[in-house]
């Protein structure tokens, strides 16, 4: 049971490692943008890092989630929209640092931005499945959806959809933060395979009157 819980813990540390590699990847592309000049050797430098960041940062979102929906009880929702997730971040990841030479792709589209934020504020919700009753942790989860919203902004003011992008790393990387922090402190709880079996009923109480 205390080695399920501790690789539970691995894998909240891996989102959170995860998507930070992601908020330094998206740093890096906004450099990339500045500076690009066609076969220039700095732009190559940067389109490396970038390339390597984006691979660390799939690789540790991936490891997160095998070990998050092998050691978490139940929690459907959140293992699938999760792992929808990382394959769709890594596509637009992808998209958005080879744009130059993709016609098809629309870095400035306000419907991509809007799909993408409101599909993210949807797996960040997800997560509230985690431990549903605990007041503070739905604060937390509305704070990050909120994050995740305000990145549409980018886009109404002409910023390309890697801003979109940021703003989601930064509030997966508040999420599985707090999360960290409320487990350590015994906030919340997040029952694993092998415990004793509890009565909960996992539904949030945040819309009930």
């Amino acid at each position: 049971m205390e080695e399920t819980h501790k690789k539970l813990g691995k894998g909240l540390t891996l989102g959170l490692v995860g998507n930070s590699l992601f908020v330094a990847f998206s740093v890096v592309c906004y450099i990339y943008y500045l500076v690009y000049k066609p076969n220039n050797a700095f732009s190559k430098f940067l389109e490396i890092t970038a390339y390597t960041l984006e691979f660390s940062g799939f690789v540790s979102l991936i490891v997160s989630d095998i070990l998050i929906s092998r050691t978490a009880r139940m929690r459907d929702w959140l293992k699938t929209a999760f792992s929808v997730y990382i394959v769709a971040e890594a596509v637009m990841m992808i998209l958005e640092l080879n744009s130059y030479r993709l016609d098809f792709y629309k870095p400035y589209s306000l419907a991509l931005a809007i799909i993408h934020s409101v599909f993210s504020a949807v797996v960040c919700f997800s997560f509230l499945t985690l431990d549903p009753d605990k007041k503070q942790f739905e604060v937390i989860v509305i704070i990050c959806i909120g994050i995740i919203l305000g990145g549409m902004m980018g886009n109404v003011i002409g910023i390309r959809v890697y801003f979109s992008i940021f703003t989601n790393n930064i509030s997966f990387v508040v999420l599985f933060g707090a999360i960290k922090f409320l487990l350590k402190r015994e906030v919340i709880e997040i029952d694993c395979y092998g415990d004793k079996a509890t009565v909960t009923e996992y539904k949030s109480t945040f819309f009930e009157e």
